[in-house]
């Protein structure tokens, strides 16, 4: 597989690379990553990496601006993204041939070439095994700004190398990754320093989180809390996590509520949740998905559910 997504890729003269919408560090470590990459090696080929910009992540890297003239007869490769709703960019319908190269569960099998692997941690780990082959394939190279991405993408979906799905594939990455020499202490400082008043939020969700007696928690922030603590709701995003640091808590959700829908951040330290993400049109993996709400009824409702699984 691994070698036919590298023949494709030898063949098309004009790449688009996708990812899904509110992106994250793995979206942008996979999707700009691979894009640099190729760049790196062919460097007659144009490839942009497109979709709207996070300022959160502004540390990391930037997509490209892409002209609709752009897509005829361009390869479409979409990395970290399990289904077609989730794709940022609808154009990516108008390209000549699309890859798909995900580790979320395969329950949209979009595309004409597909690699999901489910075991692997990242994309941006799939990336580096990507490259790995190719590297063996046709000698491909890689240089201190793909590995940063790479590194970056890896160091966000395996939560610093503490969740299950670290490896040690991902721990021999990683440590190749880190011998091309960028600066991981600049990228750290990136990754997780906060403005103070997003620590002042995340001071009101330890103090007004629920958890009840089976280890359930939930947090809701408003649009008028955010409001209040001037954080948006991508910004607030980052804080999902934060009560995995509270002892007895076996999953919890965050309700953040944009301006047309709520939007629902499942997380779990045992129990399977993805399910109940699919219920609500979203998904993803077994201990960490999404999904959105039109209301509080029914976020409620998701409570409820998790309180029964």
């Amino acid at each position: 597989m691994k070698r036919q997504i590298i023949d494709t890729i030898e063949r098309y003269d004009k790449i688009i690379i996708h990812r899904h919408v509110r992106p994250d560090p793995d979206a942008y470590g996979s999707q700009i990553g691979l894009k640099e990459l190729i760049a790196l090696n062919y460097p007659t080929k144009k490839v942009w990496a497109t979709g709207k910009h996070d300022s959160t992540l502004d540390f990391l890297a930037h997509p490209d601006t892409v002209e609709e003239k752009d897509f005829k007869d361009a390869l479409i490769i979409v990395t970290d993204t399990a289904n077609t709703e989730r794709i940022d960019d609808e154009r990516y319908k108008l390209g000549s041939y699309l890859i798909k190269i995900d580790h979320h569960p395969n329950d949209d099998a979009y595309g004409d070439l597909l690699w999901v692997d489910t075991n692997a941690s990242s994309v941006s780990e799939m990336i580096c095994e990507l490259f790995e082959e190719a590297e063996e394939y046709k000698n491909w190279i890689m240089d201190a700004t793909v590995a940063r991405l790479l590194y970056t993408g890896i160091v966000g979906d395996t939560g610093r190398f503490m969740f299950q799905s670290t490896t040690e594939q991902t721990m021999e990455f990683a440590g190749r990754l880190i011998s091309y020499g960028f600066d991981r202490t600049a990228l750290f400082n990136g990754m997780y320093e906060v403005e103070s008043n997003l620590l002042q939020l995340k001071g009101y969700i330890y103090a007004n989180f629920e958890m009840d007696g089976n280890g359930v928690g939930h947090v809701k922030l408003t649009q008028e809390l955010l409001k209040e603590f001037d954080v948006s709701d991508s910004e607030a995003s980052l804080l999902v996590s934060t009560l995995a640091d509270v002892k007895g808590m076996r999953c919890w959700v965050f309700f953040i509520e944009d301006t047309d829908e709520i939007r629902v951040r499942l997380r779990s330290k045992g129990p399977v949740i993805n399910t109940i993400a699919k219920k609500y049109g979203g998904g993803g993996h077994p201990l960490a998905s999404g999904a959105s709400v039109q209301s509080w009824e029914e976020a409620n409702q998701v409570i409820e559910d998790l309180k029964k699984l």
